[in-house]
């Protein structure tokens, strides 16, 4: 259409049919008359649209690897409560029996004669790396460890069961200090694959005692905690012993479980013992008593309020202790230096709320039985026990 000055109606695109002309710009059909376009040609729209699709999918992506991120990296708040913690005793009576804490179920005990240690773990790993990767020992990890806890000679090393976060670094810490290597077979076998001398290692007889200077050890059969997971309890617990020595590197679930087990500790001083897992077997500490209890608490807010019940009864309860310690409380793959943290976001939000519910439930027997002691350990301080 024309003006009267002969120039060109110029049509919005909105009201426009247009004609998609190979490299040409949009016309438009009015009356009969072929117009000219100031609208963007199709090969300008369809750019506009890749960069626009572009920046979309990247901002989607970054947005991702953010939260990924976030939750591999970050953590939640331990299932303790901060008013049970212990600092460090500034004086250590003579004679005393006194405990280290790393974190996990790695204790030391003294009474300045002899030392011994649980477990003995220091390396720690990444959560991809544990799921995805192969593990072995870190040297420079279990340097450090030992020297936190200012130990270079140990009498006897125990893990409470094989599972990398207790078995894993063993062997070498029974290398270094020259401690004898107690447990399981499967325990053996992991210090068999790392080169531990025969001489250094020993299976554990059931029940029965073990004199280590004054301390007389018993290591009786437990059950790890029970996950409620089918796909986790297969992994972690089915086939559970390690039958040939084991030579890492190696996945982590290689690290079989073998056989837990409850330690009972008695010295002149005291008794005590030390529930690794938080796993029972019905009646199985019988005929045991002691004062403290380092109690397992890992995973124990993703059971159900029976099994909580149930496995505070068959430990606390059953052998009359008057001191509760929470341990493996602590994440499996946060630093074993500065301070203790729960477990990684993506563990935690995996475990459906477990941290909370510990806590809840701890916080239940607390209320329920005044005459109990909770306490929790500072990391590789000196603390007196009796």
């Amino acid at each position: 259409m024309m003006m009267e000055d002969d120039s060109y109606l110029i049509i919005p695109p909105r009201v426009r049919d247009l004609d998609h002309s190979e490299g040409k710009p949009s016309t438009w059909n009015i009356d009969g008359k072929r117009l000219q376009s100031s609208g963007p040609d199709r090969a300008t729209v369809c750019d506009m649209n890749r960069r626009n699709l572009f920046w979309g999918v990247g901002a989607v992506f970054a947005g991702l690897l953010g939260l990924a991120t976030f939750m591999l990296t970050t953590f939640e708040d331990p299932a303790v409560d901060p008013a049970w913690a212990l600092d460090a005793d500034s004086e250590i009576p003579e004679g005393s029996v006194t405990v280290r804490y790393t974190g996990t179920s790695t204790l030391l005990f003294s009474d300045g004669e002899t030392e011994w240690m649980v477990d003995g773990w220091f390396s720690r790993f990444g959560p991809l790396a544990l799921a995805l990767g192969q593990i072995a020992p870190d040297h420079e990890a279990i340097t450090h460890g030992l020297e936190r806890n200012q130990v270079d000679r140990l009498a006897v090393v125990i893990p409470v069961h094989s599972h990398f976060d207790h078995a894993m670094d063993s062997p070498e810490v029974a290398k270094r200090t020259g401690a004898i290597l107690l447990g399981s077979e499967s325990t053996a076998n992991i210090g068999r694959g790392w080169g531990l001398d025969e001489s250094q290692i020993r299976i554990a007889v059931d029940r029965q005692p073990v004199q280590v200077g004054r301390f007389t050890i018993t290591l009786i059969p437990t059950r790890h905690f029970e996950f409620p997971s089918a796909a986790m309890a297969e992994q972690a617990l089915a086939d559970p012993d390690i039958t040939e020595p084991l030579v890492p590197p190696v996945n982590a679930f290689e690290y079989r479980v073998g056989q837990p087990y409850a330690i009972h500790v008695s010295h002149p001083r005291g008794r005590w013992l030390i529930q690794g897992s938080a796993g029972y077997i019905e009646g199985g500490l019988a005929g045991y008593d002691a004062d403290v209890v380092f109690l397992g608490i890992g995973g124990l807010g993703t059971q159900t309020e029976e099994y909580r019940e149930a496995y505070w009864r068959e430990t606390v309860t059953t052998i009359g202790a008057s001191r509760v310690i929470p341990i493996h409380w602590d994440s499996l793959t946060g630093p074993a230096v500065g301070p203790f943290t729960g477990p990684v976001r993506a563990v935690g939000s995996l475990a459906n709320g477990g941290g909370p519910q510990t806590l809840e439930f701890l916080e239940q027997m607390e209320s329920r039985h005044p005459e109990l002691q909770f306490s929790t350990l500072p990391r590789f301080d000196e603390i007196v026990l009796f």
